[in-house]
């Protein structure tokens, strides 16, 4: 795993506030730390440490676990880093905030608290010379029968230097939907029965079995070439496609001249069809 951080992330974990428990933040060679005493339930201490590059952020305690981590080619781009640090920040601090809540009330009308869960985790979808596409994967658990799965996108424009959405590429998400469809639900439909053990029939007015949509999935944008990108994929968590036992569901197309003509005309030269 990399273990590499940024120096920006001192402003994610201010020296004397901890919050909770323990944090550790994971560096090679870091070029600044810093300590100080837990404030709140669970004590331990917070190690701050780190240099430009990849993150890797784990703390863990009786009131709450937070995880998240980003790859180096994020972190080594300063206006994503900087945007992925403050993602970090607010999400960490919302997180420690329910969890701390959420003991107090169990320890004030006695019964059982098990700790909250915040896990999320950035990897590189495709590394172009214009782009740089990220997925992440995210669990979360508050208190319930079982922990939720779900996923997040971003596109990095290097020219721009902005994040965009991928869905921002395209004509329209109905457009992008309208050239999809049929291939999305035909694989889906396919996994869904390798993993029930048998055939789909396709029904409309049942869930489990329907054609979804593009609301229903997290659209990556993959590439096969380095240059271009010529795959789409599609991240579909639990209960959106089947039960929660299913897990979630992952479908990738080649991009073809359906999807090319619903790209917006300005952004034509960062995709290409596959012959």
């Amino acid at each position: 795993m990399l273990r590499f951080v940024p120096l920006a992330l001192a402003s994610v974990f201010p020296a004397g506030c901890t919050d909770a428990g323990t944090a550790q933040v994971h560096g090679e060679s870091p070029t600044s730390a810093s300590q100080a005493d837990g404030a709140q339930p669970g004590g331990g201490a917070v190690l701050l440490s780190g240099r430009r590059g990849a993150v890797d952020i784990s703390e863990n305690n009786d009131v709450y676990t937070f995880e998240y981590s980003y790859p180096e080619e994020a972190g080594n781009i300063p206006g994503l880093r900087a945007l992925l640090d403050s993602r970090i920040k607010t999400v960490r601090e919302a997180h420690i905030a329910m969890a701390i809540d959420a003991r107090a009330d169990a320890d004030a009308h006695k019964y059982p608290f098990n700790p909250y869960a915040y896990t999320t985790k950035w990897q590189v979808v495709a590394d172009l010379p214009g782009w740089l596409s990220l997925s992440a994967e995210h669990w979360e658990f508050t208190g319930g029968a079982h922990g939720n799965t779900t996923f997040d996108t971003l596109l990095w424009d290097k020219r721009a230097q902005r994040a965009r959405a991928p869905l921002s590429l395209f004509v329209s998400e109905a457009a992008l939907q309208a050239a999809v469809q049929r291939d999305l639900c035909d694989l889906l439909d396919k996994q869904r029965a390798e993993k029930r053990g048998e055939p789909v029939v396709r029904n409309q007015e049942d869930w489990m079995s329907a054609c979804i949509g593009l609301d229903s999935t997290t659209v990556l944008l993959g590439s096969s070439n380095r240059r271009t990108f010529d795959r789409i994929g599609f991240l579909i968590p639990p209960y959106n496609a089947g039960p929660y036992v299913e897990g979630s569901y992952e479908v990738t197309l080649p991009v073809n001249q359906a999807i090319m003509q619903a790209v917006k005309p300005e952004f034509q030269s960062a995709f290409s069809a596959v012959r």
